[in-house]
């Protein structure tokens, strides 16, 4: 006989997928965020923006010197080394010095200038050195890296007046950029809310607003810059021509970014879900504010990274010429004035450092924008 089991059959299990709960969606902000991160041009160019803005914000405190003490004239660049005079590795940086040596030029008769290796000046990092205010209000005296015993350093050599080029570079970052950053600021806020106003209102009020624009784009701006900095008296005060030279910046840059925009707001202004909103009855400046700018706002940031870089370079080519920052104050194009003849350059190459903050800075404001624009627009 068969013998039959009794017992009840255990339980099926039957395997559900359970879904855990859903920590809420991404913000907008944390989606660019991550986007940006898988850019290495995006994320080295941000990398380099910040480094530049701590050295402009903190540029007492980076300069190894005072920018206005004066030393030997055109003196060159000197080099950190990790050994000691006879050779030796040793663990804590040091740079030797000129002086005069024993020995006669055969031609000139003057004392041949060498290496000093008996007096080396060791290097470190918040060191004692020039006293000044931080942010213009804080006395302070340590510096980020320099000397251990207050004796002047020059990585990139002196000026003419025997000034130290990298500490003026470092403080000139501070007015390059400020007029850089006010000048942007100023044409994105006028160009972006004319571009959104005139594109998405039309009509006879377009019309008429690009024909002012086009009035103010036919200028020919480099002759205008010179003539309308050439306006302000020499004596003027330090401020009022800093002033006087952003708002001419300002005035003449907000006509082809509002042209940008309103092309866009154009495009946009005919999109479903505008005319949708227009059809509920909202109001134009909820639809421009809730629906036109955010959906511009990616290529306003490309247009202001490369913005920032033009305006740099500009400031630059106006203050080799002259019509830009004045003395006391400190800028890359005002530096630059030293390179204007060959044979400065040719006996002086150092002098160009500056050129080499300007590249610097094109080229993170560059790669920043590029990762940008496509974080914020992957599409």
């Amino acid at each position: 006989m068969l013998a039959f089991d009794s017992s009840p059959p255990p339980p099926t299990t039957t395997e559900t997928s359970v879904s855990k709960p859903s920590r809420g969606h991404e913000s907008y902000i944390a989606l660019v965020w991550r986007r940006l991160r898988r850019s290495w041009t995006g994320m080295a160019g941000l990398i380099l923006v910040g480094l530049l803005l701590f050295m402009a914000i903190f540029a007492d405190f980076v300069a190894p010197m005072d920018p206005k003490a004066t030393d030997v004239g055109f003196a060159p660049p000197q080099m950190m080394s990790f050994h000691d005079k006879d050779g030796n590795f040793v663990f804590q940086p040091r740079v030797y010095g000129l002086a005069d040596s024993d020995a006669l030029d055969p031609v000139t008769f003057q004392p041949i200038v060498g290496v000093d290796y008996d007096n080396p000046r060791l290097l470190g990092f918040f060191v004692k050195g020039s006293e000044y205010r931080l942010f213009g209000l804080i006395p302070a005296d340590r510096h980020f890296f320099g000397s251990t015993d207050g004796q002047p350093v020059h990585f990139l050599g002196t000026d003419k007046f025997g000034r130290d080029v990298l500490s003026r570079a470092i403080i000139g970052s501070r007015i390059s950029l400020m007029i850089a950053l006010t000048v942007v600021f100023i044409v994105t806020v006028i160009g972006t809310t004319v571009g959104m106003v005139s594109g998405y209102f039309g009509g006879t009020f377009d019309v008429w607003l690009q024909r002012f624009v086009e009035l103010v784009l036919a200028f020919p701006q480099l002759p205008l810059y010179l003539a309308l900095t050439s306006l302000i008296p020499v004596t003027a005060p330090t401020n009022v021509f800093l002033a006087f030279v952003i708002i001419v910046m300002s005035a003449l840059g907000w006509a082809q970014m509002s042209r940008e925009v309103r092309g866009k707001t154009l495009a946009l202004a005919r999109i479903d879900y505008v005319r949708a909103a227009m059809a509920v009855g909202a109001t134009d400046k909820r639809i421009i504010m809730q629906h036109i700018f955010p959906n511009v706002m990616s290529h306003v940031i490309v247009a202001v990274t490369l913005a920032i870089p033009s305006v740099v370079l500009l400031e630059s080519f106006l203050g080799f010429l002259g019509f830009a920052v004045k003395p006391p104050l400190i800028s890359w194009g005002l530096m630059l004035q030293d390179t204007a003849t060959y044979s400065v350059i040719g006996s002086y190459p150092w002098i160009l450092s500056p050129v080499g903050f300007v590249l610097v800075t094109v080229f993170a404001f560059n790669a920043l924008g590029d990762g940008l624009r496509d974080a914020v627009d992957p599409y």
